[in-house]
């Protein structure tokens, strides 16, 4: 059975997540966050790891959602078969939201690890898979000296990005992204590693696409049959935008490497299939 929440805006959560799953929210969703250095960690299949996120399944929300997190010197760790750990980040799955969803994150000396098959390790990202959004989608990240990984068959390694897979959103992509001496790594066959990226699979955008991205001494790495690396780019599969792509990046001083059979790595580019 559904459950129904109203949240007030401009609630604060210290060093705290919000999630949902099989709710219907009326209401804004809004979280905020300061993490020092503090490790969460979930081990055991479908394992969940999240530090200064929210994390959405399954619901229904009439309002916008927004997370502003400050995470440094911590650890989000999910060990397992299908483990998430998000730092930083908004994840939905199977959601619908009547308003925009926005991402405000600063990491610093930190540490995002999903390991096993089908892993997904989000910092300073927004990642949406099977939903609607009526609004426009907003990621500003801010990531220094700091690590994302995931590592596992089909494993994903989001870093101060934007990741679209089969969702509608009526409105625009927006992506900001800082990211300096940092590595973003993704270890697995049909790895995906993105840096400073906005990436769409079988999604639809009536809207414009837009990604700024400085990457300054970093690496962003794929490893695997099918291996897929983006550095400051836009990537579209089987997707239909009605707007404008823009792609502008500045990338000093950093490594872009994709590693495996028909493996493929993206740096300031925009690559439409």
């Amino acid at each position: 059975m559904k459950k129904t929440i109203a949240i007030a805006t401009g609630i604060l959560f210290l060093g705290a997540t919000i999630s949902f799953a099989g709710s219907e929210v009326k209401g804004r969703v809004s979280n905020k966050t300061i993490v020092n250095k503090s490790a969460n960690v979930a081990v055991g299949a479908g394992a969940e790891a999240n530090t200064g996120s929210v994390k959405i399944k399954n619901s229904n929300v009439r309002g916008t959602v927004s997370n502003r997190s400050l995470v440094n010197k911590s650890a989000n760790v999910a060990v397992g078969r299908g483990a998430t750990a998000n730092m930083g980040s908004v994840q939905l799955k199977n959601s619908n939201v009547r308003g925009s969803v926005s991402n405000r994150a600063l990491v610093n000396k930190s540490a995002n690890v999903a390991v096993g098959r089908g892993a997904t390790a989000n910092m300073g990202s927004v990642q949406l898979k099977n939903s609607n959004v009526r609004g426009s989608v907003s990621n500003r990240a801010l990531v220094n000296k700091s690590a994302n990984v995931a590592v596992g068959r089909g494993a994903t390694a989001n870093m101060g990005s934007v990741q679209l897979k089969n969702s509608n959103i009526r409105g625009s992509v927006s992506n900001r992204a800082l990211v300096n001496k940092s590595a973003n790594v993704a270890v697995g066959r049909g790895a995906t590693a993105n840096m400073g990226s906005v990436q769409l699979k079988n999604s639809n955008v009536r809207g414009s696409v837009s990604n700024r991205a400085l990457v300054n001494k970093s690496a962003n790495v794929a490893v695997g049959r099918g291996a897929t690396a983006n550095m400051g780019s836009v990537q579209l599969k089987n997707s239909n935008i009605r707007g404008s792509v823009s792609n502008r990046a500045l990338v000093n001083k950093s490594a872009n490497v994709a590693v495996g059979r028909n493996a493929e790595a993206n740096m300031g580019s925009v690559v439409v299939k």
